[in-house]
């Protein structure tokens, strides 16, 4: 247990507390957990989590400024968890650099599922980040810019590529429409979503088997998308 992931999870509901921890624990994780959102900043500090699922209704302090605070020194992965009408929160505390989100109430397997995706883009950070993506027949060589599909390449025109390296980039991971535009675009076309949603049909048609049924550029309603890779 001494070198398993080490997991602090901030929520101030009891009983959400002892779900993930009895939930986490039996996986063999090991968890610490915080009601308030300085308890939680406190214990990110000083016992070095590899993972933080946070919720956003903290009761001394707004959850997307507890994710502001840890982004100030810290790129541990955050997956927040939220209310099904709390939507415009999901995506303040995306642009403030959380990972992923949850939605109460959430099953077993998906917070599970979410947990794993996250622990392995962080491995990546700290180690040298894969150079290829792979997602099924696509094949996304980053130092190479070279895109294919099964053995045929896929020609992208500079935008097009530059939107599919930043989501391959991040695969797993939530990125809003703001975010997205501005690291594609520039910050000073990120409220351009009609240029995003444009340049998504034209990814798709190129990438995607059935492009109205994608399974690797998929979009999180009212909020960005996430690229689905391998492994």
């Amino acid at each position: 247990m001494s070198n398993a992931p080490h997991i602090l999870v901030v929520d101030d509901e009891p009983q959400i507390l002892r779900a993930i921890r009895t939930i986490l624990t039996e996986k063999q994780f090991r968890v610490t957990t915080a009601s308030q959102g300085e308890e939680g900043l406190t214990l990110a500090a000083t016992s070095k989590p590899d993972l933080i699922i946070l919720d956003l209704g903290l009761p001394d302090m707004d959850g997307v400024e507890v994710c502001a605070r840890l982004r100030e020194w810290t790129q541990i992965p955050i997956i927040i968890l939220s209310v099904r009408d709390s939507e415009q929160e999901k995506v303040a505390a995306l642009d403030m650099g959380a990972d992923d989100y949850l939605t109460k109430p959430f099953g077993i397997e998906e917070l599970l599922a979410r947990v794993r995706v996250a622990l392995r883009h962080s491995a990546n950070r700290k180690g040298e980040q894969s150079k290829e993506v792979k997602a099924g027949t696509l094949r996304i060589d980053l130092a190479w810019h070279i895109v294919k599909r099964g053995e045929e390449e896929v020609k992208l025109t500079g935008i097009e590529y530059k939107l599919l390296a930043y989501l391959a980039s991040n695969h797993g991971r939530v990125l809003t429409h703001q975010s997205i535009l501005s690291n594609v675009w520039g910050p000073a076309d990120a409220d351009h979503t009609e240029y995003l949603r444009v340049y998504m049909r034209q990814l798709r048609k190129k990438l995607e088997e059935d492009p109205e049924r994608p399974q690797f550029i998929l979009t999180e309603p009212g909020i960005g998308y996430r690229f689905i890779a391998d492994g």
